[in-house]
């Protein structure tokens, strides 16, 4: 079913001794690929262990693919393929080995986490090194790696954490791809947290947006993108700008080495405005035109308001 819940938490509390790193998050994920956007610190990490069954909250409770979090973290995490950003690969053992034993410990029969690890393995483009020790892997390989072995048991649900990190521009379009064709198979369900925004415009339908330990935005991207939530105006002045930037301090404005204006505007701002701002700080407007609104124009909003409204 189209809204069926894959991940449902309400009022979820997670503390490091006197830091809340988790306040009070309640969310429902349904079906397909959702981005995890935050700051470094914003919880990100926390919230995918807490998911996992590997930090038990101070309050509040959640399910995943049906089953509770805290009494039944081991039904849900054979359900679930994690890729996390540290290095976790067991040196001395070559891929196929360690595939196959990561699948075993998944519950699968011997025989079949072999086969599957050949499967995994060719999938991700390393079955011509599949018999190398995983230590003598480049970046890139580990990184290809990681995702063989989240995929090895055939999660209803996938985590990946990073994982383009370290990656060359190449390898990382290359996963980017693997990704989506994971997504477009329809059978798993994906997370993935990253702080490359374009990764995320790239590969993922939804995104949720983490900042101090709470959900800020929650939205599709094609939401997120649409021009009516955001204007995002570029100019280009002729004369001293000094006057109309201060008329127009309250609004975010960066300008590119090219000499032009970005200029950030709530959706109901009247255009014309700009034009009696610029009359009357002396100045003339030589470019103007709507600018295409990005993931990461989406992401720095949400984390404006998100700390406007913490104050």
């Amino acid at each position: 079913m189209e809204n069926e819940k894959i991940i449902e938490l309400k009022n979820i509390v997670f503390s490091y001794g006197n830091f809340k790193a988790i306040d009070n998050v309640t969310l429902d994920i349904g079906k397909g690929i959702y981005g995890l956007l935050g700051p470094n610190g914003a919880g990100k990490t926390t919230l995918m262990k807490v998911i996992l069954g590997f930090l038990i909250p101070s309050s509040g409770s959640g399910t995943v693919l049906g089953y509770d979090i805290t009494d039944s973290p081991l039904e849900v995490r054979k359900r679930i393929g994690y890729m996390p950003e540290s290095d976790c690969l067991i040196p001395g053992m070559d891929a196929v080995g360690l595939t196959a034993y990561l699948g075993e410990l998944s519950g699968m029969p011997r025989q079949e986490a072999i086969k599957r690890a050949h499967e995994v393995l060719y999938y991700v483009g390393l079955d011509e090194s599949r018999y190398r020790k995983v230590e003598t892997y480049s970046t890139g390989m580990k990184q290809r790696m990681k995702l063989a072995a989240a995929l090895v048991h055939d999660p209803e649900l996938l985590f990946l954490d990073e994982p383009t990190s370290g990656m060359d521009p190449q390898g990382r379009k290359e996963m980017l791809e693997l990704i989506n064709d994971i997504a477009a198979k329809g059978t798993m369900n994906i997370i993935l947290s990253s702080h490359i925004l374009a990764d995320v415009e790239a590969s993922c339908k939804h995104v949720l947006i983490m900042n101090k330990g709470k959900i800020i935005s929650e939205q599709d991207i094609a939401t997120a993108l649409n021009m009516g939530a955001l204007n995002i105006i570029e100019l280009k002045l002729n004369g001293d700008a000094a006057a109309f930037k201060e008329k127009m301090a309250a609004y975010k404005m960066e300008q590119d080495d090219k000499g032009v204006y970005r200029i950030h505007l709530p959706a109901d701002f009247p255009l014309q405005s700009l034009f009696k701002t610029a009359y009357d700080s002396k100045v003339q407007i030589r470019h103007f035109r709507k600018s295409k609104v990005t993931l990461e124009d989406a992401f720095v909003t949400a984390i404006g308001k998100g700390d406007a409204n913490a104050h």
